[in-house]
């Protein structure tokens, strides 16, 4: 007899539906009362719910989600097509599993499908994930302006971007 653990296949990254809207704002919310994430609202997360790639558990209950809002080109400021990734978080009981990764990988190979110049994203944390994904550190006025005018500077997010 083998002492290997057997893991479970991986789960699947599918992108969410607005019925998914109630599962979004279940997985999200011990993120937000951490303040890893900022609150949304039940309409918010119907509303943007194309916006997201879930990773959906056996149980029909969400291990993790990962928005990507794309924001169209700027010709004023020369600047092509790119994307912001927000409300990535994974189920604490699925963490260190390698969801983050498989999550990341799928709104990456998403981004570069629908041809953006760059990803940008904020965190609270220190964003190790993202930096082995190839982000950096950014400045936030590179980042889409409605986007960068949004971000709270009493959360001290730090801003991050990579090229694609």
């Amino acid at each position: 007899m083998s002492s290997r653990t057997i893991l479970p296949a991986p789960l699947a990254v599918r992108s969410a539906l607005r019925e998914d809207a109630a599962a979004l704002a279940a997985l999200s919310r011990p993120f937000v009362r951490m303040g890893a994430l900022r609150e949304r609202s039940l309409s918010l997360y119907a509303s943007d719910a194309t916006d997201f790639l879930v990773v959906e558990a056996r149980d029909g209950s969400l291990d993790g989600c990962l928005g990507l809002r794309v924001h169209p080109a700027d010709p004023a400021d020369g600047r092509g097509p790119t994307g912001v990734l927000y409300n990535f978080c994974v189920a604490p009981r699925r963490q260190g599993c390698g969801l983050g990764g498989q999550l990341l990988r799928a709104a990456l190979a998403k981004a570069t499908a629908h041809s953006l110049d760059a990803l940008f994203t904020a965190t609270t944390g220190g964003g190790d994930l993202f930096l082995r994904y190839g982000f950096a550190p950014a400045r936030a006025g590179l980042a889409p302006k409605a986007w960068a005018n949004s971000l709270d500077p009493r959360r001290n997010s730090q801003v991050l971007a990579r090229v694609l």
